[in-house]
This record gives structure tokens, sequence and C-alpha cells, in this order.
């Protein structure tokens, strides 16, 4: 069986990947760079806390994926198990946390509840004024610059074709299954799979599948190097007027995001640019969760087109009009600690039809007139 692969974010090299070790013909198209898009925008947070519940199954079994990376693509990709700490600064928030760790754990993830005493202890620094937090120990974080570049390197070695700075001029279903036209010339194979991040709706619409999504980018910024102390990745349990996130990464610097808007981003070209007019107002929201950020140069902020769907929820499994078409898309932020799952259950889904994994509330039927 061959298939095409359209996008080279983290899904579409994950995909490809996998879709290769189980022995598929694959090429993959790029318009830019293998990870340039989405993935290289990504905050590198690998954590399971506060995600849609019905979600976790596929969480779980791509933070499986994540601990054998290394081992698996023969190159670190900086996966780090440092644990995720979820700040409460209130009672909006401690209530969210607590019905999260009661809702969550019959979904197989269990979360400490800290008080305030464990975190001062734990955590010197971090959310002096916080009243608690959730930890949980085997999430951590990744180098987004490094992992699809990684998982483009091992498909190819697998035999993949990747092919990268490629417009897609179209897509057309053929007899034999799909024919896609790029400005290097035409590839055909029996699947295809959409993997495109914010242009995957335009590739569905193709097929009469409608999705409501928007491209959006995130607002982030890396500091100067300081004294490395801060070991897990840090986030807050919402609606009580704190946001944001932050990790150190070993050579001392603090990753950060958050607290702001999302800038809206035109697909024609797709450039998303961090806002320097943002960043005071990005770091007032930060300094309950590290007073030190009061204190430090920024030494580069970034962004990228990131693809969000109405619902929040992501594109995944087959076409609901189109036999062999293959939808993962819209991962509306949340798709890095997903990645290398969802490229493992799309290829298993295409190589045999069928998934352990369960993918219903994720069907694209759901933007369907019919769909109820």
């Amino acid at each position: 069986m061959e298939v095409i692969v359209l996008g080279g974010g983290l899904i579409g090299t994950a995909s490809a990947y996998f879709l290769a070790r189980r022995g598929l013909k694959v090429t993959l198209v790029e318009r830019n760079r293998v990870g340039s898009g989405a993935t290289v925008a990504s905050f590198g947070n690998i954590r399971r806390s506060g995600r849609y519940l019905p979600q976790l199954p596929l969480a779980h079994r791509s933070l499986s994926l994540w601990r054998k990376a290394e081992a698996m693509l023969g190159q670190d990709v900086e996966f780090r198990p440092t644990g995720h700490l979820r700040l409460v600064f209130g009672t909006i928030g401690l209530a969210s946390m607590r019905s999260f760790i009661e809702a969550a754990r019959p979904w197989g993830l269990v979360l400490d509840e800290l008080d305030m005493r464990d975190v001062r202890t734990r955590f010197p620094g971090v959310g002096p004024d916080a009243i608690g937090a959730s930890f949980s120990p085997e999430d951590g974080s990744g180098n987004p610059r490094l992992i699809a570049p990684a998982f483009a390197a091992a498909a190819a070695r697998l035999g993949a074709a990747i092919v990268e700075q490629v417009a897609v001029e179209s897509v057309a279903r053929t007899a034999s299954g799909f024919t896609v036209e790029t400005s290097k010339g035409s590839i055909s194979a029996e699947v295809l799979l959409n993997t495109a991040g914010a242009w995957g709706a335009q590739i569905a619409a193709r097929f009469g599948e409608a999705v409501p999504i928007e491209a959006r980018g995130p607002q982030m910024g890396v500091t100067e190097p300081l004294p490395y102390r801060i070991l897990p990745v840090v986030g807050v349990w919402g609606g009580d007027g704190t946001e944001g996130y932050l990790r150190q990464v070993e050579r001392g610097n603090i990753v950060f995001g958050g607290g702001v808007e999302r800038s809206q981003v035109a697909l024609d070209p797709g450039h998303a640019k961090a806002d320097p007019a943002r960043l005071s107002l990005q770091l007032r929201k930060l300094l309950p969760l590290l007073p030190a950020l009061a204190n430090v140069s920024i030494i580069r902020t970034w962004s990228g087109c990131e693809g969000y769907v109405a619902d929040g929820l992501p594109v995944m499994g087959p076409s609901a009009t189109t036999p062999g078409l293959f939808h993962a898309f819209g991962f509306s932020g949340h798709g890095f600690q997903l990645g290398p799952g969802v490229g493992d259950v799309m290829a298993e889904l295409i190589a045999v039809g069928q998934t352990e994994t369960p993918l219903h509330d994720f069907r694209i039927e759901r933007f369907l007139p019919t769909a109820c």
C-alpha cells in the first residue's frame, strides 16, 4: 500500500515513521521545511493533566512512545520526565483541579494533590502565593525543534520519501486512489493522510467535509540563562486571574507562554509573529508563577501557525465522504504531547483498518449537517 502524507509537522512526520515501520510506501509532502509550522511554535509541554477525558487513552499511548523516543529515533529529542506542576490560586482553580483529579482516575491518570507546604519544600521560588497544586510525576517536556526532524529522518531511513518546500497545487480522487499535483511534479497513492494542521480544513473541504477552524499564533518567549533550579513544567488551574506556563531548560533559560490572547493568522502566507506590545502584559501574568521573572532579560520571542477547531478537539480518523482519505489535524494547541501517539494510531488505522485507541469524539462526522 502507498500513502501520501500531506503536512510535515510532528503529526505528519510521526505518521510517516509509523507507516513506514509497518512496511507501507510513504511520501510525505511539506510546503516549507519539516517541523517549521505549529510544531516549532510549541512550548514543548508533555502533559496529560487537564485534558479532555476521552483523549487520555491517546495521551497515555503517546507518553509511552515519548519514553522510547531516543532509542526509537536514534537521537535525543530532549524528552525529560520532570513532572508537571499545576498551581492553584483561588477557589475556582481548586474546584477545577479536584474535579479533574477525581474524574481522571478511572481513565488511568493519577495526580497528586499538593498543599503549599509541599510545593514550597519541593519547588522553592515557584508560586509563593498559590494555595495548592497538582503534580503529575511522569509528564514533562520535549524539544519542539528536534522532534519532527527526528521522526522525518527515521522515516527516511525506513524508505519514506520526505519532500520539502513544495506547493500543493491540487488534490484529486482517482480510480486507483489519489493524485497530488505539486510544484515539483505529480504524486499518486492509494491512501491520502491529511496532517496539514491549520490548512487541514482546506484539504477536507475539497472532499465535501467542512470543518470550522481558525488559524492562530501563540506568544512564546525565552529568557537569558538563570541558575537551574526549576525541574517540572509549571502551569495553572485557571479561572482565578493567573495564567501562563513555563519551564526551565537544562541550560538555565526559562521558556514561557500563555497569559495573552493568541493572534489571528492569515493562512496565506501563514506566517505568525509574536507581538512585542503584548510582552509586558504576558510577563505580569507569569509573575505569580515565578517572581524571579521580574529581573531577567528576554532574549527571543516567537510564534507559529496553529489550527484551532471550534470545539477545541482535533479531527482524527477516516473521511466521512471519501474512501482512502484520512484526517489528523486541528489539535488546537494541544498536539505536542499527542504527536507520537497520533502517528502510531493513524498508521494502525490505515494499515489494519481499526485501532484499539478510541477516536469516536474526534471523528469528522461531528461537523456534517446530519451529525447528532
